[in-house]
């Protein structure tokens, strides 16, 4: 592999003996790590506004359960698309991947908005099944990002997945006191909710308009990301090749017998050695999706806080979910144990008759707290596998492992919405 370098790649061209990168080639490691939370942020943004705002659509439509049915809508086309992205992840080029995501992000919300202005905020089947659609969007918009940004950033610093993730989080926590403020503003006013939701989508559209031109004209040209590309181009990725060259680097095939110092571990042989990371990702979001949003909306029963009671509910979670995400910075804390892992992610099963019995018998305080505790584990556990995986390989075998491990995050989720649906069986009114 023969790499030339066009503009601003001359602090590049020499790499250190151990692959260690010096002081002067991790320029832009803080700024990459706050582009990173803002794509984190974006790919997640539009979907926590759509949960966020789920009492808007239980007053659209009561009877179509919104919070599950919509849920089950996005999640068979984030794992479907998943599921091919994440075969062909090799081939894939990750610049057009994660710009297409973010463009059909950006196209969606925006028709979301344009939607309920074009029909004066009114219900009926027409507008849920455009709803429906501009959801489906939504979930092959996902697997194009989360994928390919997992991917990409495996190979970079643990950090910079750990912001991501972060991000992501952040979206929640920030859409949920978006809606509290709207709430608390709008309430009382005439049609109050929909001027709230009016406020949501426009914010999450702007913060999709932001991602693509983070993605395109910021991200691949941070010193930082330019190295740690580079050594992948050399160790045989192929999918960093055109965000290399937006950056003004040229990568070459050159001789054949590269070939070999190039084999890389079949994505077989991968999910083989990391069976166990993938199964606590499953079990982590199976478990988490399970209770998290359907059963907060429908399944809490009526407290003192009323209407604000699913709102402080969701916002809790977010928070808590957020905080967890960069309490494994925290070194002591940090699970690194393959056992403990697993070990952790099957004891959050616990939660289940936690929930049901809180539900049933106890106070909206002690829900509160349960809610802290399902998003201060989700968010922990998620980081702590996420930056423990990759760990050890070549630049493309991490790429199709981060890849792998979205899809069984992916996964999970999908299975959790699903199951979600039976505590409404229990309540008789399907």
């Amino acid at each position: 592999m023969h790499i030339s370098f066009n503009r601003g790649g001359a602090t590049m061209t020499n790499l250190d003996s151990d692959g260690v990168p010096s002081p002067s080639r991790l320029e832009g490691k803080y700024k990459a790590m706050v582009v990173c939370w803002f794509l984190g942020l974006g790919s997640l943004v539009s979907w926590n506004s759509m949960l966020t705002i789920g009492d808007y659509y239980y007053n659209l439509f009561p009877s179509y359960h919104p919070a599950r049915v919509l849920t089950l809508v996005y999640q068979p086309f984030a794992l479907g698309t998943m599921l091919i992205l994440a075969y062909n992840e090799a081939k894939i080029d990750t610049r057009k991947r994660n710009l297409m995501g973010y463009i059909i992000f950006f196209f969606s919300t925006l028709g979301l908005l344009l939607l309920d202005l074009g029909s004066s905020g009114k219900g009926g089947i027409g507008n849920y099944i455009g709803i429906c659609v501009f959801v489906a969007a939504f979930g092959v918009a996902d697997a194009h990002v989360q994928g390919g940004m997992v991917g990409d950033l495996s190979f970079m610093r643990p950090e910079f997945v750990q912001s991501f993730f972060a991000g992501l989080a952040a979206s929640g926590a920030l859409t949920s006191g978006l809606r509290m403020m709207t709430k608390a503003a709008f309430d009382k006013s005439n049609n109050g909710l929909r001027k709230g939701v009016m406020l949501f989508l426009s914010i999450s559209t702007f913060f999709e308009f932001l991602c693509i031109f983070l993605y395109a004209f910021i991200f691949g040209k941070l010193p930082i990301v330019k190295y740690y590309r580079t050594k992948a181009a050399s160790e045989g990725s192929k999918t960093v090749s055109a965000d290399l060259a937006a950056a003004g680097i040229y990568t070459e095939e050159t001789a054949s017998n590269d070939i070999d110092k190039h084999e890389r571990l079949s994505n077989k042989q991968l999910l083989f050695q990391n069976l166990d990371y993938a199964l606590d990702l499953y079990l982590i979001y199976v478990l988490t999706l399970s209770i998290f949003p359907g059963f907060l909306y429908e399944n809490t029963g009526s407290h003192q806080l009323g209407s604000w009671y699913p709102v402080v509910l969701i916002a809790m979670y977010n928070v808590l979910d957020l905080i967890g995400r960069y309490t494994p910075l925290i070194k002591s804390i940090k699970l690194e144990s393959r056992k403990g892992l697993l070990i952790a992610s099957l004891s959050r099963f616990l939660f289940i008759p936690a929930f049901y019995f809180t539900a049933k018998y106890g106070d909206q305080g002690w829900m509160i707290l349960l809610v802290s505790f399902l998003g201060l584990t989700n968010g922990h556990l998620t980081v702590c596998v996420l930056t423990a995986a990759p760990k050890g390989y070549k630049a493309p075998e991490q790429n199709a492992l981060g890849n792998l491990l979205v899809l069984f995050l992916l996964g999970g989720i999908f299975s959790g919405v699903a199951l979600d649906w039976l505590w409404i069986i229990g309540n008789g009114k399907f």
